[in-house]
């Protein structure tokens, strides 16, 4: 495996450095890959085959976003063609988007985020010049994160030959995306109205839009029988397919502290189990503060051979200013919006990128 991060990410098997009194790892978890981080200091607090290339899913959807979102602006209308939405994979998810039809960048972001829409990504896609454009500005943006495990074929994640990614490329597209405040309100969106089909109205015989309710289908932001929305969390994203099983990277706060936590292909359970697992290994990052030491580090972007050598944690690397705050607006749904008051700056003579972040989270309204 890659050592991106630091050389013991590169073992196989799970890596921990406890300190006295430290809390014992959860037990009985089946992810074939898994892994702690704290979304500030980029530290490690522990892994599972960090490295091990392994099928996204709709996870991958985070790089799409981190790729694609900043390039248009959320109020641009588009008109669906038919061929925006073809080549879509048999049983892909759906967000409900309809060919003829007007949506703006907006709806189409929440269908995304909150639906995992497919249909909704290749219309952006079509929009940002096409799924082979879109794709390869994806494998650009991977490489310029030091995701070196990634691989994308298609943009929404759906199953392909040699479509792979990992544990710890999945917690660089979140970090990475994070940093975007309409990605944070997206991510921490639970329930929002989608715009659905014109129809004439039988009484008046005049044509109107109608809309339908959307729900995120990341069930530590909702909650679902037997499992209780996660305290804190704030995202980001969940994946199932046939190939990938169940993939999910959830950011949360506690007590001042912002944990990232990925876990990929739970081996036993029903579909709750990866958030199940998450929820374990969120907790016992929470309760470690302190008392393990690092086993790698999240490395900054553009940090170059340095990321091989266990770079220094840290955000863009070309040292704009990230966004001065997330402006506190409903977000409709539960849970609470992370926002993040960041600013990245290039230590040139040391090659190194030191990142102060406030990670303040606001509470979401209905």
């Amino acid at each position: 495996m890659s050592t991106v991060g630091g050389s013991q990410l590169g073992r196989p098997g799970t890596q921990v450095k406890p300190k006295a009194g430290a809390p014992a790892l959860p037990k009985k978890l089946s992810a074939r890959s898994w892994i702690v981080s704290d979304a500030e200091s980029g530290k490690v607090l522990a892994s599972h085959n960090a490295h091990w290339k392994l099928a996204p899913a709709s996870t991958l959807k985070m790089l799409f976003a981190d790729t694609v979102l900043p390039k248009l602006p959320k109020d641009r209308q588009y008109k669906v063609k038919p061929e925006d939405l073809q080549g879509m994979g048999e049983g892909s998810s759906l967000v409900g988007v309809k060919e003829e039809e007007t949506y703006s960048v907006h709806d189409l972001w929440l269908g995304v985020f909150l639906r995992s829409g497919n249909d909704a990504v290749h219309v952006l896609s079509a929009m940002n010049g096409g799924v082979d454009k879109t794709v390869g500005e994806m494998n650009a943006k991977a490489r310029s994160l030091n995701a070196t495990d990634t691989r994308v074929v298609s943009p929404d994640g759906y199953d392909h030959p040699g479509q792979v990614s990992s544990a710890y490329d999945l917690s660089l597209f979140a970090r990475s995306g994070m940093q975007n405040a309409d990605f944070r309100k997206y991510a921490a969106t639970a329930d929002a109205k989608f715009p659905g089909e014109t129809k004439k109205d039988k009484k008046t015989g005049k044509k109107k839009r109608g809309s339908f309710g959307i729900q995120n289908t990341n069930r530590l932001l909702t909650g679902d029988v037997g499992l209780d929305p996660y305290p804190g969390i704030a995202g980001v994203k969940n994946g199932s397919t046939t190939n990938a099983g169940s993939t999910f990277t959830g950011v949360a706060e506690r007590n001042g502290r912002v944990l990232l936590v990925t876990v990929m292909h739970p081996e036993k359970g029903d579909g709750l189990e990866v958030y199940k697992e998450t929820a374990k290994l969120l907790d016992w990052g929470f309760a470690a503060d302190g008392k393990v030491s690092p086993v790698g580090r999240l490395v900054a972007s553009g940090s170059g051979a340095g990321a091989q050598a266990g770079g220094q944690a840290g955000g863009t690397a070309d040292g704009k200013a990230a966004h001065a705050s997330a402006k506190k607006e409903p977000s409709g749904g539960a849970g609470v919006a992370l926002g993040v008051t960041a600013g990245c700056l290039v230590l040139l003579a040391a090659v190194a990128y030191a990142v102060h972040r406030r990670w303040p989270l606001t509470r979401n309204r209905r």
